[in-house]
C-alpha cells in the first residue's frame, strides 16, 4: 500500500489555566476519579501556569521527524492529533481527508503494549474515523518499539549523563513507568500470551538499558497512579521506593523514566518535584535521566518504523518479546487483546 501522510497521535495537554479542568474531566470521564483527586492534579498543572509541556514537545518532535524524512528523501506530510486536547484527533483526521489523504500511517507516542499504552490509541483511531464517516482515511498504526536499538541507545546515554550529574558511580538505577491498574496489566496482550504485556515490556526495556550501561543492580517501579484508592495499581510507587532505598543505606539515585518518550507533566511533577524533593529530605543525591524526545535518534526511530511499512525494512529489536500494535483502522492486535477493564463505579 502507498501511504500519503503520517499522523502523530498523542495524549494531549492543557495550554492555559482555563484548559486544565476541562482537560482533566475529559481524561477521567467515566473512571470514578474522586473530585478531590482531580483538584489535586489540577494544582500540579497550575504550578506550571496551567500549561503542560506535552503539546510543545510533540511539535518539536514532529519537526525533527519532518527533518529526518526530508534527509531520507521521503515525502510524507506529518499531521498532529491528540486524544484529550486540541488538536483533537477527530479534527485532524477530518483535515487530512479534506487535504486528500487516503492512506496514512499513525505513530502513537508510546513504546509499549497494554490498554492505555496501545489499545486506547486504537480506540482513538476508531473514534476519529467514525466521526468523519464514509471516506475517512485508512489509518495503519506503527508497532511498539520498547526494545528497538535506537530507543535503548537513547535511554542508555541519558542514564549515563544522569550518573555524571549525580556524581556517584554507585548510585542505584531506578526505572519508572506510568502505573496502571493491576487488572489492566493482567489483561495486557492476547489472553493466550498470559497477560502482563505492559509490565513485561517495561521490565525488558529496563533490563536492556541496564545491560547497556553496565548496571548490575537496578529497580523497576511505578508512578502517577490515579483513580479510586480501592483499586489496586502496579507498585511500588517511586517515592515510596526512595524511602525504602534510604532504609537500605542507598545514598544516591539515578532515575530513568523509561515509560515515557517526552517530559510529560507526570515526569516533571512526580520525578523532578516529588521524588527529587523526597530524596533531598533524606539527604540522598538524585538525578533524573532525560527522555528521548529531543534525541535525534528518536526521529530516526520513527522514520525507521515508517520505512518498515513503506519499504519492507526488516524490523529491529533486541528481545524475543512480541512487538504488537501495528494494525489497521483501530483493530486490536488479536481477539480480546488488551481488553479494557470495567470502569469502577463512581463514589460520592
Amino acid at each position: 500500500m502507498d501511504y500519503d501522510a503520517l499522523l502523530w497521535l498523542s495524549f494531549g495537554g492543557p495550554e492555559g489555566p482555563d484548559d486544565v479542568m476541562p482537560f482533566l474531566e475529559r481524561v477521567t470521564s467515566g473512571r470514578g476519579v474522586p473530585p478531590e483527586r482531580l483538584a489535586e492534579v489540577a494544582e500540579h498543572y497550575h504550578h506550571f501556569g496551567g500549561v503542560s509541556p506535552i503539546n510543545r514537545l510533540n511539535r518539536e518532535a514532529i519537526a525533527a521527524v519532518e527533518g529526518e524524512l526530508a534527509r531520507q528523501n521521503l515525502s510524507l506530510p506529518v499531521y498532529f492529533g491528540n486524544r484529550n486536547w486540541h488538536p483533537l484527533v477527530e479534527d485532524t483526521v477530518a483535515r487530512m481527508a479534506a487535504d486528500g489523504v487516503s492512506n496514512a500511517l499513525v505513530f502513537a507516542t508510546s513504546a509499549y503494549g497494554g490498554y492505555s499504552a496501545c489499545r486506547q490509541y486504537d480506540e482513538d483511531i476508531l473514534r476519529a474515523r467514525a466521526a468523519f464517516g464514509e471516506g475517512a482515511p485508512q489509518l495503519v498504526k506503527l508497532r511498539q518499539f520498547f526494545d528497538h536499538p535506537l530507543f535503548v541507545e537513547s535511554v542508555a546515554d541519558a542514564v549515563r549523563d544522569a550518573y555524571t550529574q549525580v556524581g556517584d558511580p554507585g548510585a542505584r538505577l531506578v526505572f519508572t513507568a506510568h502505573s496502571v491498574p493491576t487488572a489492566a496489566d493482567a489483561a495486557a496482550g492476547p489472553p493466550e500470551e498470559g497477560g502482563h504485556r505492559y509490565s513485561r515490556q517495561v521490565a525488558e526495556a529496563a533490563r536492556l538499558v541496564a545491560a547497556e550501561v553496565g548496571a548490575e543492580t537496578y529497580d523497576v517501579v511505578w508512578q502517577s497512579r490515579s483513580g479510586p484508592p480501592q483499586v489496586p495499581w502496579l507498585e511500588p510507587d517511586v517515592v515510596d521506593h526512595i524511602d525504602a532505598l534510604h532504609d537500605e543505606g542507598v545514598r544516591a539515585v539515578v532515575c530513568s523514566p523509561i515509560g515515557f518518550v517526552s517530559d510529560h507533566l507526570e515526569v516533571i511533577w512526580d520525578l523532578d518535584n516529588e521524588a527529587a524533593d523526597r530524596a533531598t529530605e533524606l539527604e540522598m543525591r538524585f538525578a533524573r535521566a532525560a527522555t528521548p524526545n529531543d534525541d535525534p535518534r528518536f526521529a530516526r526511530l520513527v522514520v525507521e518504523l515508517v520505512r518498515e511499512q513503506t519499504e519492507g525494512v526488516s524490523p529491529r529489536s533486541l528481545s524475543d518479546l512480541v512487538n504488537g500494535g501495528d494494525t489497521a483502522n483501530g483493530a486490536p492486535c488479536a481477539t480480546r487483546c488488551c481488553e479494557p477493564a470495567r470502569r469502577p463505579a463512581a463514589h460520592t
